[in-house]
This record gives C-alpha cells, sequence and structure tokens, in this order.
C-alpha cells in the first residue's frame, strides 16, 4: 500500500507488532488483579485497556518524534517525519483525538479512572519536556533512561485498576511487584533497542553501547533481565496453579544469560548483537504471557 500513513505505521509503529505486546500486556495485568478474585473482567473492560494503552503508547512515539525532531532532521533524514512523509502538526493532531478517545473510554467505564488517565498523561508531558532539565538529562544517560522507564509502571498502574477500580475492589496483592516487573521490562526492552555491534554505530544516534561500552551495556542489559525475572516470580506466585511457572521463569533467565554471554564473547560479531534486540522481545512476551494469561488457558 502506498497510503503514507499506512507507511508511518510500518516504519515507525507498526500495528501488528505493537498491538499484539500491548494486548498481552494489559491481559497478563489485568488478569493477574481478576484471577485472585475468581472473577475475569469482561470483554468491554479488556479491550477498553487494550486500546487505551496502545493510544498511549503511540503518543508516547509522538512524543519521542518531537523531541528528536532536530537530531533526526541532521542525522536520520531517512525516517518519516524529516523527509517529510508525515508532519509533526499532523502527528499531534492524531494523538489530541487519540486522547479524546481514551477520555470517552475511561468515562464510558468508570470515572475514577479518569485522574490516572491524566497522571499518566501529565507525566508524559513531563517526558516530552525532558522535565526541564534536557542539558542535566544528556550528561547523565543512567538518570534519563530510568525517568523514561517510569512511564512503565504507571501504565501498568492504570490497565491494571480497568479490573479492580471498576468493581470496587481493593488493589491486587502483589501489584507492587508487577509494577517493578513492567518497570524492569521496559528496560529490557529499551536497551535491547539500543545495543550495537561497533561497526553498526553511527554519528549522531545515542546508543548504550556507545555510551557505557559493549560489554557494560549488555551486562545491565542482562541485569534489567534478571530483575524482571525476580519481580516477575515474587508476581507469579500469587496466581501460580502450576510448576509451569517456575519452568517458564528458569528457562527465561537462563536463556538471557545465555545471550548475554554469546554478545560478551563475540563483541565484534554482528550476529552476537543483533539478536539482543528479538532476545529482549521474547523475554518480555513469555514472562508477560506466564504471568497470567497461561494461567487462565491452564486453569
Amino acid at each position: 500500500m502506498n497510503n503514507r500513513w499506512w507507511i508511518y505505521q510500518k516504519e515507525r509503529f507498526p500495528l501488528l507488532a505493537h498491538g499484539s505486546m500491548v494486548a498481552v500486556f494489559c491481559l497478563s495485568v489485568m488478569l493477574f488483579s481478576s484471577l485472585q478474585q475468581e472473577d475475569i473482567p469482561d470483554l468491554w473492560r479488556i479491550v477498553g485497556a487494550i486500546i487505551s494503552a496502545l493510544i498511549l503508547f503511540f503518543q508516547l512515539r509522538v512524543a519521542d518524534e518531537f523531541k528528536d525532531a532536530e537530531i533526526d532532521s541532521r542525522y536520520r533524514p531517512h525516517r518519516a517525519v524529516p523527509r517529510g512523509l508525515v508532519r509533526l502538526p499532523e502527528l499531534a493532531r492524531i494523538a489530541r483525538i487519540g486522547a479524546v478517545l481514551q477520555f470517552l473510554i475511561a468515562l464510558s467505564i468508570d470515572v475514577g479512572l479518569i485522574p490516572i488517565l491524566v497522571l499518566v498523561w501529565a507525566y508524559m508531558g513531563l517526558m516530552t519536556r525532558e522535565f526541564f532539565v534536557a542539558a542535566w538529562l544528556k550528561r547523565t544517560p543512567s538518570i534519563y533512561l530510568l525517568s523514561h522507564m517510569l512511564i512503565m509502571p504507571m501504565i501498568a498502574f492504570y490497565v491494571s485498576a480497568f479490573d479492580w477500580l471498576c468493581t470496587c475492589r481493593e488493589m491486587p496483592a502483589g501489584l507492587p511487584w508487577v509494577l517493578v516487573f513492567s518497570f524492569a521490562c521496559g528496560l529490557v526492552l529499551e536497551l535491547g533497542r539500543k545495543i550495537k555491534a561497533p561497526a553498526s554505530e553511527r554519528a549522531g544516534v545515542e546508543t548504550y553501547s556507545a555510551l557505557w561500552g559493549p560489554g557494560i551495556a549488555t551486562s545491565v542489559w542482562a541485569g534489567a533481565v534478571l530483575v524482571s525475572v525476580l519481580a516477575w516470580g515474587q508476581a507469579a506466585a500469587l496466581v501460580v496453579g502450576a510448576g509451569v511457572y517456575l519452568t517458564l521463569g528458569f528457562a527465561v533467565l537462563i536463556t538471557a544469560a545465555a545471550v548475554a554471554i554469546l554478545i560478551r564473547r563475540s563483541r565484534r560479531a554482528l550476529a552476537g548483537f543483533r539478536c539482543v534486540e528479538p532476545a529482549s522481545g521474547l523475554v518480555a512476551m513469555a514472562l508477560y504471557v506466564g504471568l497470567a494469561p497461561l494461567q487462565l488457558l491452564l486453569s
């Protein structure tokens, strides 16, 4: 298809890939809550949470387009915005339409969702403005990474509220572990996206492998995987009904460790680094599926 918006989504926000990950993310967080009460959320709440979360992630993409506009025009002119495929005002308009849709979804399900949604929007706004300390954040990439990843547990908390808040229940036991897990998983995905082989580094494109060195970057990534698995284990223990969960977590951890060792031993090999990003996606998907959706299927 030659439609420019179809091309844009393929390049910058592939709906199939993002939609499947967001759907699993939402099901995992919502079912974690509902399985403790043996009360599965209705279809409208599930669909509403998925649509709202997908729009939130699209809005984050739009925010990145604004933040990176100058750098993209200088170093990445092939991207959609600098080459003129779409314009920033058009993206902003779609993001605002998405916000209206999110508001209407929250209003139709439970008005109590709106304050949480507004809080997420407010934090996204601060992220877009780089918390008004852009120069300092640029000098401290670790703080930049951690501050921006805080949006993940905020989104997870909002999604979870589609279950417990809308049924007037208390927050589920273990929810803090789910929030830690979502934060660590966000780190895994973000680090995996920005770890490159030395030969693949490009001028003007900041990566953690360039900022910290390949060894440190991959070690931090492996550490994030470890934290993800540990937090996942604490949360999964509350809904576990079969030994498959512990087996799954152990397998994911061993796989991630093997990948990390492979990368450290082949720093000059492109193949070693190319596996980090897909491995990150597989780890995140496996853990989110294993937290609650798989439990529902096995029950």
